[in-house]
This record gives structure tokens, C-alpha cells and sequence, in this order.
């Protein structure tokens, strides 16, 4: 079985997704105006310097404080609530297409990023995509955040987990691929047999030229929920299969039915 693994952040959607959520968080009461303004500068920050580690490192530490003492139902019902309006305006056509195309030549396809669970799972949904490989903060008995992660899924870490669900979904890593922006990502892209770089940073785009990984620009929008949007190819294969499978019950049926006269 082959996969395709995709970073969420700056390469399926233009931003990052725990940032993207801050105005809904300080509406619902959950940050100070404050902590909504570094959370755009950090969004501005992150959008034209790009992401390296002592800029994650202080993203994390900075988000993982905000959300001690957190509701965790609360935190999912808002990100449910907030898909079509925070995060469908950020996706890129290029990415959507190509987790189309992945889907029609019958392979599986993961989200796999750093961000938390809660907002990379409900999007993986969303998606239609197979699941999703993302961080987990920790949860107290009440149901709380404490303000630590149980599992931080971030550069070699991120290899651990595409390798623990290639083994328990007999996925062949040789054969699969993997989509991501950051050189933060460099050993999930080492991981897999066709890796490509996808709008790279300046150490990415670097590396991909010295290695002779193909770079890919994404740089087009698209609403899924948009209803003037074209059919997907997926959703097109996928009619296509129901519609064989119903005429060839139909067919079945009638069939039988001249047998039995």
C-alpha cells in the first residue's frame, strides 16, 4: 500500500492553523486582546520569515500557555463550528487537487503536523482524507488542558509516527510521498521515496535543489463549500463506482426475477 503525507500548515492551508483561530478563541472569551495581537504578529511573523526552530519553540511555549485550564469539548466545538470560516478560505487549490489525485490512484492520505489534534483531525475530516498524524496536549481528568503536550509531533517526531502507521497499515514509505514547506520537515521528506518541497523556505528550497527533489508552488484558493465549485474528481470516481455498483445490482436483480417466471 502506498500513502501521501501532507504538512498542514503552509502547504495544504496558507497559514498557521492554531493562529488562525485566535480571533475566534478572544470571542468566546478564551484570550485577552493582548494575546489576539501577538497572535497576529506572530501569524505575520511566521508568513514572512517562515518557521525555524527557535521560532516554533517560542510559538509552542506561547500557545501551550494560553491554553491552560481550557475546556476540551469547548476548544472542539469551536474549531468545528470555525472550519468553513476560518479554514476553507486558506486552503490551496494546488493541494487540494493533488490529495484528489492521490485519492483516485487508490492511495491512502494523511495530514501530518504539528499543530493539535483537535484542529488537524476535524480537518482531515473535512478533507475526506484517511486520518491524521498531529500533537497531542495533555488533558486532565476534568477534561482541561494543563498546558503540556503529551506528544509533540514535530520533525524527527513526525518520522516516528509515519513510521508506527506504515506498520500497522502495511504501508510501503519507499513508495509513498510526502508534501511539505518548512526544513523542519526535512526527515519526513527523508522518509519517503518521492518527496517534494512545497512553497520551501530559503534552507528547503536549498536542499530539494542539491537533492533533486521537485518543488512545487501552491499559490490558488479554493472553497470546498462553495456550491458553484466544479465536482471533484473523487466525489465524480466515487458516484461513478455507486452508480456501476447500483446498475449492476439492478441488473442482478432483473435477472433473477426472468429466471424465477
Amino acid at each position: 500500500m502506498e500513502a501521501a503525507f501532507f504538512d498542514l500548515d503552509k502547504t495544504v492551508i496558507a497559514k498557521a492553523s492554531m493562529l488562525a483561530f485566535g480571533r475566534k478563541f478572544f470571542k468566546e472569551g478564551m484570550i485577552s486582546r493582548r494575546s489576539l495581537l501577538r497572535s497576529a504578529y506572530a501569524q505575520l511573523v511566521y508568513r514572512y520569515l517562515g518557521a525555524n526552530e527557535k521560532r516554533l519553540l517560542k510559538l509552542r511555549k506561547s500557545v501551550l500557555s494560553l491554553t491552560a485550564g481550557w475546556d476540551q469539548s469547548l476548544v472542539r466545538k469551536i474549531i468545528s463550528e470555525g472550519l468553513i470560516e476560518i479554514v476553507e478560505p486558506l486552503l490551496y487549490r494546488e493541494a487540494i487537487d493533488l490529495i484528489e489525485e492521490h485519492r483516485l490512484a487508490g492511495r491512502l492520505v494523511y495530514l501530518v503536523s504539528a499543530a493539535p489534534y483537535e484542529i488537524v483531525s476535524p480537518l482531515a475530516d473535512h478533507l475526506g482524507v484517511d486520518g491524521a498524524l498531529a500533537s497531542r496536549p495533555t488533558i486532565n481528568e476534568q477534561g482541561l488542558y494543563t498546558g503540556e503536550m503529551d506528544f509533540y509531533n514535530y520533525g524527527p517526531y513526525k518520522v516516528s509516527a509515519m513510521e508506527e502507521l506504515a506498520e500497522a497499515n502495511d504501508i510501503d514509505l519507499n513508495e509513498s510521498y510526502a508534501y511539505s514547506d518548512s526544513y523542519t520537515d526535512i526527515p519526513m521528506l527523508e522518509t519517503v521515496g518521492h518527496p517534494y518541497a512545497v512553497n520551501p523556505d530559503k534552507v528547503l528550497a536549498k536542499i530539494s535543489k542539491e537533492r533533486d527533489w521537485p518543488t512545487l508552488e501552491f499559490k490558488d484558493r479554493v472553497l470546498l463549500s462553495d456550491p458553484s465549485r466544479r465536482a471533484r474528481p473523487f466525489l465524480v470516481a466515487l458516484a461513478a463506482t455507486s452508480a456501476v455498483a447500483v446498475a449492476a445490482t439492478a441488473g442482478g436483480m432483473a435477472a433473477k426475477k426472468r429466471h424465477s417466471v
